[in-house]
């Protein structure tokens, strides 16, 4: 049981990083490569400011802040250099390395025996694993609120605009570039937040924790999207949060079942596979989830209250 409340943790940590993907993947239209190098960075950067004296939290946020800078990086590659953004993420991702060295003077630094986050849950003598799950519904409680605010301003649907027609944003006075880059410095703020509090929960910073995070990031993402269908954009993103929940529970289940860690990589890639071709099965064999009955009766309802109304 406590290795299900530990992938349960961390999962809502790992969602982080799933929320800042969907910023990009989902409402922009292309895949950030820069996700590989702002991840590692943020715990980097966290690890570091926490040997040095730092509060956790404010070194916790001090990794956003990087993870951010790098985004901002990649976006004016893209926008004003009219470098392709998947290889000025790949530019970017490789440049940050150095500065991961540069900031913690080595390819790894431990957290023995220092502050951490979650530390502040000692007084309440939790269950093992307990103060990892409370961290991550704060975290997903947060940043799912503030995302919700960004998206029902007039700036956030500006960017969604964007993603949906960059050329009809345009046409409206949408300045496309600001948007672009808006997007990208936010993506990789969430996606260093998550860095930020694995790194601590896993008590190290390492320059290679960033390997894979990308295939990660996009399962919490399509497994989400698989089991619930279509939905609304607050919907989509507590799917996301679910979908990283159930991965972690299946890559349990890989260890469970006896396979090697080493090959944990590979077995990612497996899934993130396997759940892409779902879709494609179910439109093969005419099947509809439970989740999509559900929802398309829910909005057959409420259209038709709003049709007598």
């Amino acid at each position: 049981m406590s290795m299900i409340i530990s992938s349960i943790g961390q999962g809502m940590l790992w969602s982080m990083l799933g929320l800042g993907i969907f910023m990009t993947y989902r409402i922009l239209g292309f895949p950030d490569m820069t996700t590989e190098g702002s991840f590692p960075l943020g715990g980097a950067v966290c690890v570091a400011a926490i040997t040095a004296g730092v509060n956790p939290f404010l070194a916790t946020l001090l990794g956003v802040l990087a993870g951010m800078c790098a985004g901002l990086v990649t976006g004016l590659l893209y926008t004003k250099g009219k470098i392709p953004v998947v290889l000025a993420g790949i530019l970017v991702m490789s440049a940050l390395n150095s500065v991961m060295l540069f900031v913690m003077k080595s390819p790894n630094l431990s957290l023995l025996n220092l502050p951490k986050i979650q530390d502040v849950f000692i007084p309440l003598n939790l269950p093992t694993n307990y103060d990892t799950v409370f961290i991550g519904l704060l975290a997903v409680a947060i940043v799912i609120g503030l995302m919700s605010l960004f998206f029902n301003t007039e700036f956030g649907q500006a960017y969604i605009a964007t993603g949906d027609n960059e050329s009809m944003a345009k046409s409206l006075g949408i300045h496309t570039e600001r948007m672009t880059n808006v997007g990208l410095m936010v993506s990789n703020g969430l996606i260093a937040l998550s860095g930020a509090l694995i790194s601590q929960h896993d008590g190290y910073a390492d320059v290679s924790k960033g390997v894979g995070t990308i295939v990660i990031g996009l399962s919490s993402i399509i497994i989400g999207e698989v089991l619930f269908g279509e939905l609304s954009f607050f919907q989509r993103m507590l799917a996301t949060v679910v979908g990283s929940i159930i991965y972690q529970l299946l890559i349990l289940l890989v260890i469970r079942l006896g396979f090697d860690t080493t090959y944990l990589k590979f077995f990612s890639a497996v899934v993130l596979s396997l759940c892409m071709l779902i879709p494609q099965f179910r439109r093969a064999l005419h099947l509809t989830t439970g989740f999509e009955k559900y929802f398309r009766k829910n909005d057959v309802v409420a259209t038709k209250g709003k049709a007598n109304a």
